[in-house]
């Protein structure tokens, strides 16, 4: 290959990352934004966005919405996306299961997956009660925040968890520091005791539940969770966390993993950092 074939690749690679940039800023943004915003937004060219944008409005992959320019996601990525879920196992699988604790605790039920370096819900069944939680599918958030967040990166050493997750993401929403290696603690016990819970550090009044879902090779690719009302999370704790490990050890078995398998054995060999690494 020839310098200007190089050249020409390189292009295409940076434009095809520019142009997930830009969906994915939109999806984070949840909002209809003009291509100059996005440019803003992303610290691209704006001339590189607006063909770029151009291009994923003739594919569908955008859309206009309102009269001054905004764009927003696509149908079409809708359509990719059905695509996706009807053959992706987990996903299929844990529609039913959600609707299933759901109506079973009439608490809200969700399953949970890493994103990057971030934790993001990934499908939710609200419960029968009033109560209503205010984060939304698909919005990345700081795994030190969550209870799932302690079993996602279980399957990680002690150092490349302090790699892996931006060490701004050790401040809580209300400013304070959480020492990694307290953290790291948690997620260690939290892998050998097969569960997380705690008083939501985002969520005001709630308390949160989380079980891993196994994969094949033992790591945890996923978690099923409940979001419940402090007193009631509280008072129901062992029949809530029976349902979901439950639930979680019948996907997990769906999915490939032998019943007794956990990602302890994986890592209880692997070196292990001080959180000052």
């Amino acid at each position: 290959m020839d310098e200007t074939q190089d050249e020409t690749t390189g292009k295409r690679a940076r434009g095809l990352d520019r142009a997930f940039a830009i969906l994915n800023f939109l999806r984070v943004q949840r909002q209809a934004l003009r291509p100059n915003e996005i440019a803003t937004g992303i610290d691209a060219p704006r001339s590189s966005v607006y063909e770029l944008v151009n291009q994923m409005l003739r594919q569908g992959v955008l859309e206009y919405h309102g009269g001054d320019g905004r764009v927003f996601l696509g149908r079409s990525l809708y359509f990719l996306g059905t695509a996706y879920a009807e053959q992706f196992d987990l996903m299929r699988e844990c529609d039913r299961l959600l609707t299933h604790i759901a109506e079973e605790t009439r608490e809200t039920a969700q399953m949970c997956m890493l994103e990057g370096n971030k934790y993001t819900v990934a499908q939710m069944k609200e419960g029968s009660r009033p109560f209503r939680i205010s984060s939304n599918v698909g919005d990345p958030v700081a795994i030190p925040w969550t209870a799932s967040g302690r079993l996602l990166v279980a399957h990680m050493s002690d150092g490349e968890i302090l790699d892996f997750i931006p060490k701004a993401d050790f401040y809580l929403p209300n400013g304070q520091w959480f020492e990694p290696a307290a953290f790291i603690a948690e997620v260690r016990e939290a892998a050998r005791v097969g569960y997380f819970t705690f008083n939501s550090v985002v969520e005001s009044f709630t308390h949160c539940f989380a079980v891993p879902v196994y994969q094949a090779d033992s790591v945890c690719v996923a978690t099923l969770c409940l979001v419940a009302p402090r007193e009631d999370g509280l008072k129901n704790h062992a029949s809530y966390l029976k349902t979901l490990l439950d639930a979680a050890a019948d996907l997990s078995s769906r999915l490939g993993h032998a019943t007794g398998e956990t990602v302890s054995g994986a890592i209880r060999n692997r070196p292990r950092l001080t959180a000052s690494a």
